[in-house]
């Protein structure tokens, strides 16, 4: 069998629409969501955006008429069903998938949905994609769901990862390439040896893959892509460039990053953290193809705002950091039993941990394992197993009875972090983080007033009498109800008033149950 059939017989055996965008969001319900049917004017994207739990489903965006999905990651519950689980075994599930063997299986230009339909040349035009203005004080339009794929040079892994990128015309755009980022080396290097980057960038992929392009771990990032899968995951070989991209994407974006280097003004732009970014100087990205499906799903990504929990880049961050908090907290301690970083925080800067602590001590092994696994992660909260961490009524009350500022707070300073942070105030480069021991000290784990009160349950075992009952052994006043079939109680206080009057019955004070005096 040649190359060729070869290919084709693996293809043949890829679902091109299990991984797709457009798939995904036609099987959200009504719930999940929204659809907007006729033309919409791309200039009411961003209001219809903003603070809107739903996903929304543009059916013709602006005058090229092509549709346009946003907040299709900004829910936890969405991200949940993506990964085919509830929302609070997502990060079991991600654990589970990280640690499965890739495939990845090349198909030719005729298998790629994503190649249906190719320009090149002066056919380019970014300007009739569906782009918007997000922020009233952007810098301009940006395509902000750009998935950025290309090879290291150095080492020939494949980096993928998400940027903005901000149109300066038909063919070139703004790229942030400022913060330290893997891309951001794999280009200075370039730049070093005189050479331009290629660089293709898919719009418009499953929440899976966008999920995993947020991820930094060692090794090749389409493999990493191709775990979180945990199906074989089709590629194609680019038009214009060597990049291989993932065969079932919506659009994809072919081109390189120019020789010239930092050489353009980019931003502002409205940043994750939920403010403004200011003017950098940044590289420029030279489009030579726009490939795409016939019926093509683009995609924006909602970032920043007032409300954070319901942005895109929020919910992709907080599972980002949840992962590898608990990467950290699995060499630290010995138990851990979930984490969470709420979206309304961004998703980096407030974490939370449940934990069982088997001495003391490790809640704040707990903590500084949090301190040093993101150089974002800047207040953690740590609490026992039996606190929703998921629940800010819990977490309140938690905060409120279980922690005491001079023993369990923890302070360190001098921390890397990022200048997006408004509270650095000058203090560019360094940080502080906070940490709230909030577990219940463990030598009164055992105690009556360390216990949450329940509704009764009403089960045991069931005697003749109530003098019987307590011959067996101490009872709560539950446990004599049922001991005796009592709806009520009202016959247990009259047994009780009589067996004390005779002088055999007394209460044991640690936890006020009655038992027989010996």
């Amino acid at each position: 069998m040649g190359l060729e059939q070869a290919t084709t017989a693996a293809a043949s055996k890829i679902d091109f629409d299990r991984y797709r965008l457009r798939a995904f969001v036609e099987g959200l319900g009504g719930t999940e969501c929204e659809q907007r049917s006729g033309t919409s004017k791309l200039s009411d994207v961003a209001r219809a955006l903003e603070g809107n739990p739903k996903a929304v489903v543009f059916e013709h965006a602006g005058s090229g008429g092509f549709p346009l999905v946003g907040n299709a990651l900004a829910s936890r519950s969405r991200y949940a069903l993506a990964f085919g689980v509830t929302p609070q075994k997502l990060l079991p599930e991600i654990l589970r998938r990280l640690r499965g063997k890739p495939e990845i299986v090349e198909v030719s230009r005729n298998e790629a949905p994503v190649q249906e339909v190719v320009a090149t040349g002066a056919d380019v035009d970014l300007t009739k994609l569906p782009v918007h203005l997000q922020h009233g004080k952007d810098g301009g339009l940006y395509i902000s769901a750009g998935m950025d794929f290309c090879r290291d040079a150095a080492t020939g892994l494949v980096n993928v990862g998400l940027r903005r990128f901000m149109l300066y015309g038909r063919a070139t755009t703004g790229i942030d390439l400022v913060a330290p980022s893997d891309l951001r080396n794999i280009y200075l290097a370039a730049l070093a040896r005189g050479e331009r980057l290629p660089l293709s960038v898919v719009v418009g992929g499953h929440p899976v893959d966008y999920f995993g392009a947020t991820m930094r771990v060692p090794g090749d990032d389409v493999a990493l892509l191709a775990c979180l899968r945990a199906a074989p995951m089709p590629v194609v070989k680019c038009i214009t460039n060597d990049q291989r991209v993932p065969a079932d994407a919506e659009w994809v974006l072919e081109g390189y990053l120019g020789e010239e280097g930092y050489v353009e003004p980019e931003g502002p732009y409205g940043e994750f953290l939920g403010y403004y970014g200011g003017v950098k100087t940044n590289p420029i990205f030279h489009v030579t193809a726009i490939t795409r499906r016939r019926d093509a799903l683009f995609q924006t990504l909602t970032i920043g705002g007032a409300t954070m929990s319901h942005t895109d880049t929020a919910q992709l961050t907080t599972l980002r950091t949840e992962v590898l908090v608990w990467r950290a907290l699995e060499t630290a301690i010995r138990e851990p039993v979930a984490v969470y970083a709420p979206a309304a925080t961004g998703g980096i800067y407030n974490v939370r941990i449940a934990m069982r602590q088997r001495v003391p001590g490790e809640a704040r092994n707990a903590i500084a394992a949090a301190f040093g696994s993101l150089a974002n992660v800047k207040n953690v909260f740590v609490v026992d197993p039996d606190i929703d961490i998921f629940s800010d009524e819990q977490m309140e009350w938690a905060l409120a009875t279980r922690f005491q500022p001079d023993r369990d707070f923890v302070v360190a300073s001098a921390f890397r972090t990022i200048p997006l942070d408004p509270s650095l105030a000058g203090h560019a480069s360094l940080g502080s983080k906070a940490g709230y021991d909030m577990t219940m000290p463990m030598n009164s784990k055992r105690k009556l007033e360390a216990e949450i009160p329940e509704p009764p349950h009403f089960e045991g075992a069931r005697f003749a009498c109530i003098e019987d009952a307590l011959r067996e052994g101490p009872k709560f006043f539950e446990q004599l109800m049922v001991a005796v079939g009592s709806e009520d109680g009202r016959e247990i206080v009259l047994e009780l008033e009589d067996l004390r009057s005779k002088g055999l019955i007394k209460r044991d004070a640690a936890e006020g149950r009655y038992m027989l005096v010996k």
